[in-house]
Order: C-alpha cells, then structure tokens, then sequence
C-alpha cells in the first residue's frame, strides 16, 4: 500500500501508511526503526547490567548491555560490540534467546536479545560511543530480579532477559 516519509531522523524515521483493513483503506502513522541488541551476560551467578540516563523518559535505568542496529547489521555482531563498548566484555558467542517486538501498533523496532556464551572480560576494549556515559555493575540473579518486581528495572529487554535467567539459573 502507499507509504510517504513524514519525518527523517538520526534514529527512527516516521512514515505515514494506507493499510487495508475489512476492505477499506486507513491512514497509519509508522516509526521505522532499525532494531536493537541486548546481551544478558551472567557469570558465577550474577548478571551484568549498565547504568545510564535515558533522556526520553528522563531517568537513569539499569539495563542488559544493548545497542542500536544499523540498517542490514547482524545482530550479533552488534551484540558482541556493544557487550565490549558498554562493559568491557567479550564472549565466545551469543545464543538468541528472544525477538522482542515492543510496541507493533504503531514501531517496526525489533531488539534481539541474546545470552552471552562463556563471558569474560576483554583483551582488547572498545570505546563507549561519545553520546554514551554508561557504568556497569554486577548484581546477583536473585537481587537484579528483585529489581524487577520493585518496578526499579522497567526496561522490556532487560526484564525478559532476567525472567530467562531466573528460570535457567
């Protein structure tokens, strides 16, 4: 169906599009968004999680090492750099554990999220992005899922990713 570009942005676009519903054409206004990477990266029974300011919600939040995709970048790679840039870790692979799709009424944006397969720290360390001030920490299992049931950790990537470490522990 027909689709116009609204909006061009240095991290989603905006496109409004007819799409057929029971036979009659209505208006949608879509984000197109590249995607995103999280790694739950857990080792001798605590989990790795990152410390930043979200501007958008105007609060710091902790969260799984993530990051944005490029337009056409394997998820994995972009996991594997974005666990070194943000963390200081690497990994001998990553296994997929879930394909979010957050919010499909109105945003394309799939986040990939991925475990951490023998995690250990970096021989060689990437630098954080110069719009990143990221910290990270390690919390046992048990008390970052605390976090989640005290509404302190929000973030849909990060709380699916405990949910699976909790239940794989």
């Amino acid at each position: 169906m027909n689709e116009k570009k609204i909006y061009e942005g240095i991290i989603f676009d905006l496109v409004r599009k007819d799409v057929l519903i029971n036979g009659k054409t209505y208006p949608r206004d879509i984000i197109r968004h590249p995607g995103g990477v999280g790694v739950l990266c857990v080792r001798d029974g605590k989990v790795l999680l990152v410390r930043q300011f979200r501007p958008a919600i105007s609060e710091e939040t902790l969260e799984i090492p993530a990051g944005k995709l490029e337009y056409g970048e394997d998820p994995m790679k972009c996991g594997l750099r974005e666990l070194n840039e943000e963390a200081g870790m690497e990994a001998d692979e990553l296994k997929l554990i879930q394909i979010l799709v957050s919010t499909p009424g109105f945003c394309d944006e799939r986040i990939y999220i991925y475990e951490a397969v023998n995690p250990q720290t970096a021989d060689h360390f990437l630098a954080q992005d110069e719009d990143e001030d990221v910290d990270s920490l390690w919390l046992s299992i048990e008390e970052a899922y605390e976090k989640v049931k005290s509404c302190q950790i929000k973030d849909a990537k990060t709380i699916i990713a405990l949910q699976h470490a909790m239940l794989n522990r």
